[in-house]
């Protein structure tokens, strides 16, 4: 499998957004990169197009990233109202939603969603475990929302600037006509580093598996800057 680097402008899909958040991160770094929402842009943007993302998967895109499909029914805090409400039929046709997006004809694909419950796992076609779970205070926001990544062909995203601040901001927005929206945005700190570490990957590379993991805290002149720390990049099966 080839990879892209940092010379080759990428065609992106940010599919299930209307914010614009990670369609412009891409476009900042210089690949065509368009977004797709039953609703319109809430930035007028003519690199958005409103419709069904899934009638354009066969349009020979290099990465999908899915900004949060359809989630309430799939994650965990929601599981009780699968059984108080009945909402099993709703349920199917999330499970199918986010299997159609992670099976897609594309070499790399990145989903956002929250921890799934198993009843959702169980239905969701070839699933596979998230690849990772990010914070938004690891990239620059003080505040905490857990967001699985599902990953194929991509390295788990590294922190690029944490901070201090812990505050449930988005857990508890009070109810509105907006919440699902507000709730679902994607933080721009996050996007950032989709866009510069996704976008920027050097290749070719054929194989590779990118792991981070917590190492023991030294003091380091580097953590004043806000850059990550303690953390470490493991390349395993890479021909550079």
């Amino acid at each position: 499998m080839r990879v892209f680097g940092k010379d080759f402008l990428m065609r992106v899909l940010v599919a299930c957004e209307r914010s614009g958040v990670v369609r412009q991160a891409f476009s900042a770094q210089g690949h065509d990169a368009w977004s797709c929402d039953l609703a319109p842009a809430e930035d007028r943007s003519n690199h958005h197009i409103v419709g069904d993302a899934r009638g354009l998967l066969n349009d020979g895109w290099d990465l999908l990233m899915v900004a949060h499909p359809l989630c309430t029914r799939l994650c965990l805090s929601g599981l009780r109202w699968l059984y108080e409400r009945d909402l099993w039929k709703d349920l199917d046709e999330a499970a199918d939603l986010f299997s159609t997006f992670w099976n897609a004809p594309i070499d790399r694909i990145a989903i956002e969603n929250p921890i799934m419950h198993r009843h959702a796992k169980e239905r969701i076609v070839n699933f596979q475990p998230a690849r990772q779970t990010l914070q938004p205070w690891q990239y620059g926001h003080g505040e905490t929302k857990a967001t699985c990544l599902w990953l194929k062909n991509l390295p788990p995203l590294l922190p690029t600037k944490i901070v201090e601040g812990r505050e449930a901001r988005v857990h508890r927005m009070p109810p509105s006509k907006n919440r699902a929206v507000e709730r679902s945005r994607t933080f721009e700190g996050v996007a950032a580093a989709m866009a510069t570490q996704w976008g920027t990957l050097n290749g070719p590379i054929d194989l590779f598996d990118f792991t981070w993991e917590p190492k023991q805290a030294v003091p380091s002149p580097r953590k004043a800057t806000g850059e990550p720390d303690n953390y470490s990049l493991h390349r395993a099966n890479c021909v550079l």
